[in-house]
């Protein structure tokens, strides 16, 4: 494409309301105009998790905010951007909804191209945006609602080499921090406790004795529950030190089930790089696991900024552009997604979990 494109891109799948405005330069290079995340933690901290219902209703409340910030910080109008991109799934089908119509009203308003993002291809495609990668690489998404290996050959051209059967990574941490009493979200205070802990007692890594790339985690939190019973039975309460030991252990778990997986993937076919996205990713020990996984298999390993690993609007704003130069654009019946598999060839992967259908 000839000239460069200004994006601007709305994110609601889960509990963060998000608007960006991204510019994709004519030579590929992104720029990251602004990137304005504003979040409900304070709203679903006292539920243990989140509530679709209020997390729907908060989106709803601020996507025009976080628009108008966003263009804002970025110092451009809305007739200066080049279309508007959202995710349209999947997700909470309430707060997906509550994003895709106000980029149809703002599409409607201007004439804008609309364009419907798969969440997922937003993470995905973020280390174009950060790393300039070239196809094919492989991408493990490991996030609170997904957990899968992709082979990404293009632009919309993904093919699953293996996910979760059940709990995503994500998910499991902040059940685990429910179980032993810490706070949400649960993949940040697990890390942090885990950090003085021991890897004990040594908890089962799933599904390793059987071939393939396919993971699951449901297993691994019961066991933690059973362990953490144990210790109550025997002391009378969870001291502070069991409870840094279990975090550790569960985290170790998780960190080798990851590990071993990758290498699996890794062996599949040859790939330009090993990269990573999702909330999981901003995890310290599983990234450094990683990044010794692809030094073993020689390629390089790639994981966004920490703030582009959560859900961010960035990355769907440069999903949209990479959609708008293959041709790609929607009308305004553009309909919210609640599932949306990425590799439109695979199976569907079993179950669900609490921020999005597994795809």
């Amino acid at each position: 494409m000839a000239q460069g494109l200004t994006i601007l891109g709305l994110e609601s799948s889960c509990d963060d309301t998000a608007a960006a405005v991204i510019r994709r330069a004519p030579d590929g290079t992104g720029a990251i105009l602004s990137n304005v995340v504003l979040r409900q933690d304070d709203l679903h901290a006292a539920f243990g998790g989140v509530v679709p219902e209020i997390a729907a209703r908060a989106h709803a409340e601020k996507i025009d905010i976080a628009v108008g910030q966003a263009l804002s910080d970025a110092g451009v109008a809305l007739r200066d951007c080049d279309a508007i991109a959202v995710t349209a799934g999947p997700g909470l089908i309430g707060g997906v909804l509550a994003g895709v119509m106000c980029a149809k009203g703002l599409s409607a308003a201007t004439g804008l191209p609309l364009i419907g993002v798969n969440h997922l291809a937003g993470h995905a495609l973020t280390p174009r945006l950060t790393d300039r990668l070239v196809f094919p690489y492989l991408m493990l998404l490991v996030s609170g609602g997904h957990c899968q290996f992709l082979r990404v050959d293009g632009a919309d051209d993904f093919t699953r080499l293996g996910g979760t059967i059940d709990d995503a990574p994500g998910e499991a941490f902040d059940k685990v921090a429910r179980l032993l009493g810490l706070p949400q979200p649960g993949g940040p205070a697990v890390e942090a406790e885990a950090e003085t802990g021991m890897e004990t007692p040594r908890l089962p890594r799933p599904l390793l004795d059987r071939p393939g790339c396919d993971m699951s985690f449901s297993g691994l939190k019961t066991a933690v529950l059973r362990a953490r019973d144990r210790i109550v039975e025997e002391h009378g309460g969870l001291p502070r030190a069991a409870r840094a030991d279990l975090c550790a252990a569960f985290q170790a778990a998780v960190r080798d089930v990851l590990a071993e997986k990758s290498r699996r993937a890794l062996s599949l076919g040859p790939v330009t790089a090993f990269a990573v996205a999702g909330g999981v990713a901003a995890n310290g020990a599983l990234r450094a696991a990683l990044r010794d996984v692809a030094d073993a298999a020689g390629v390089p390993f790639v994981a966004p900024p920490l703030a582009l690993c959560t859900d961010n609007a960035a990355m769907i704003a440069w999903a949209g552009a990479e959609r708008l130069i293959l041709g790609q654009r929607d009308d305004l019946t553009l309909a919210a997604r609640p599932r949306w598999p990425l590799d439109r060839r695979a199976d569907p992967m079993l179950g669900s979990g609490k921020r999005g259908a597994k795809a």
